[in-house]
């Protein structure tokens, strides 16, 4: 069988969906072909257990920059987004809670309990950072400029940020420029002197990557995700019925601008022909022929998997192949038969517990955890963030019982031993470590769920289980994402554009990279 359609794109994830609107705002008629049975890629979510339902992989909506919750109109295709008071509360062995909000006062006079000096530093950390912020979201919503042949378009660019930088004044612009290449613990300890309270800032810096808190540019992280959330140690963002009720949401807003979205339908080649793409191969046998394909798979399986590498040239090919993207992440969720009872929260913990909650009480803490994934084990005293999302929307469990979503770092991709092997004692170590502080967990545990490095590649297909399609550092950030000239979108397949993660800015479920690929695409095509 052989179809015309006028843009393919491959991966119904939230970028895809993004990129997929706005093509259809601009006038195109794009085709979404999902692999899986629902569309989300890394948001979905499903029923584990009978009756109890949660965000499978990511529990958290990024949060979604506010322009594409507005141009898709997303509450009005069914999302409502949820932001409890507690942004984190930070858990220390010694039976001692750190919880921060949404209010900036109200964190301050947490922190007061700790250090009267930090809470007047992390007012002026939150301030500078809020700051900082909005010049670095100007930047990451603005296309990467080509380095060889810069345009008007470019150069006006640069210009806008160069202002927005020199606007700053001379401190925040110095910051700006010193904070990007620092290594997080450092930063964090020219703020505080509290470790809780470090860590629970510095861990923003290293989460979903081969980082620890002590690694040189483990900064640029934690700012690149302040962009989209100035809140210092994360804001906590849900949406009612989990992260699947997001992209369910941004498929309905791009069916209704005029996109198409095919569920089920396995692309296993891009067809290439006089160094252009022409369509794609489904596993069924179809083809499907098109005037260009946009892949919202990462990098290395869009260019290297999907499409024959003899396209490409041997030296692209072998810095695509150096292209880092080595997960770190495993995902265990929980059924329980009722809420755990944490030692540190005995008064008001339910309020606490609304937000996410850190575990990892230390710099060195933090460390150590990083430490043994380096030579290949995973860790066995975790840095886990944790989020009990029925406490917020009763919707996902049965009266009474709640369902728990644990993110555990370190677990490497790259495992001495076999993942299936390890699998069950990944999950013993989550939930004995969370257990040190609720110890009535391991007996509210109906089941689990437990999601590996190598089932993030295998189930959902993110090459080498990173869940942000690479590693966000500073080789491969802006111009350099995913390499050097290759940061438009384009490829060096005529026709053949990306617009995952794996691109500019590649700042986790935000949309940004599928509404700048969006932009840019639509460019090309109107030509």
């Amino acid at each position: 069988m052989n179809s015309k359609r006028n843009i393919l794109i491959i991966g119904g994830g939230h970028n895809g969906l993004v990129t997929a609107f706005y093509l259809a705002k601009a006038g195109f008629k794009p085709l979404v072909l999902e692999r899986n049975v629902q569309v989300g890629g890394a948001a979905i979510t499903d029923e584990f257990h009978p009756g109890f339902r949660v965000s499978t992989l990511s529990h958290s909506a990024g949060p979604i920059r506010a322009d594409i919750v507005r141009d898709m109109q997303l509450e009005k295709h069914g999302a409502r987004f949820i932001t409890p008071d507690a942004c984190v509360t930070a858990l220390s062995p010694n039976g001692r809670a750190l919880s921060l909000y949404q209010d900036e006062n109200k964190s301050a006079q947490a922190i007061s309990a700790f250090s009267q000096k930090d809470a007047g530093k992390y007012l002026e950390f939150a301030k500078s950072l809020g700051k900082i912020s909005k010049v670095i979201a100007e930047a990451l919503a603005t296309t990467p400029p080509d380095i060889d042949h810069p345009d008007g378009a470019d150069l006006w660019s640069l210009l806008k940020t160069g202002r927005a930088l020199r606007n700053l004044g001379k401190r925040d612009m110095y910051r700006v420029l010193r904070w990007g290449p620092m290594a997080v613990a450092d930063l964090v300890a020219e703020y505080f002197e509290t470790e809780l309270l470090r860590a629970v800032i510095a861990a923003r810096g290293i989460f979903g990557t081969f980082l620890g808190p002590w690694s040189a540019g483990s900064s640029l992280q934690l700012l690149i995700r302040a962009a989209g959330d100035p809140h210092p140690a994360g804001s906590a963002v849900y949406v009612a019925g989990g992260t699947g009720a997001l992209t369910q949401a941004m498929a309905s807003a791009a069916q209704a601008a005029g996109a198409e979205i095919r569920t089920s339908a396995e692309v296993i080649e891009i067809r290439v022909k006089d160094g252009a793409a022409t369509g794609v191969l489904l596993a069924t046998g179809e083809e499907i022929n098109a005037n260009a394909v946009i892949s919202n798979a990462d990098p290395k399986r869009s260019l290297l998997k999907l499409t024959d590498p003899v396209y490409l040239s041997p030296d692209f090919v072998q810095k695509l192949q150096h292209y880092r993207g080595n997960g770190t992440v495993a995902k265990v969720n929980l059924a329980l038969s009722g809420l755990p009872s944490f030692t540190a929260l005995s008064n008001d913990g339910a309020s606490a517990l609304k937000g996410r909650v850190h575990i990892g009480q230390e710099i060195d803490y933090l460390e150590r955890a990083f430490d043994e994934a380096k030579y290949g084990t995973f860790s066995r005293q975790p840095y886990l963030e944790v989020t009990i999302p029925s406490l917020t929307d009763p919707t996902l469990a049965p009266d009474g019982k709640h369902v728990m979503s644990i993110y555990m770092q370190y677990a490497p991709y790259k495992l001495k031993g076999d993942w299936e092997e390890q699998r069950k004692a990944l999950g013993q170590t989550v939930v004995q470590t969370l257990a040190q502080y609720a110890p009535d967990l391991p007996g509210l545990i109906l089941t689990h769920q437990i999601i590996t490095p190598l089932d993030l590649e295998e189930n959902y297909g993110l090459t080498g289980g990173q869940i942000f399609h690479g590693d966000l550092a500073l080789d491969q950030f802006f111009t350099m994402r995913p390499l050097l000239d290759w940061a438009r979108y384009r490829t060096p397949i005529e026709n053949l554009y990306l617009c995952g993660s794996g691109t500019h800015p590649g700042a986790g479920l935000t949309g940004g990279s599928g509404a700048n690929a969006a932009r840019e695409i639509v460019k090309v095509l109107k030509k």
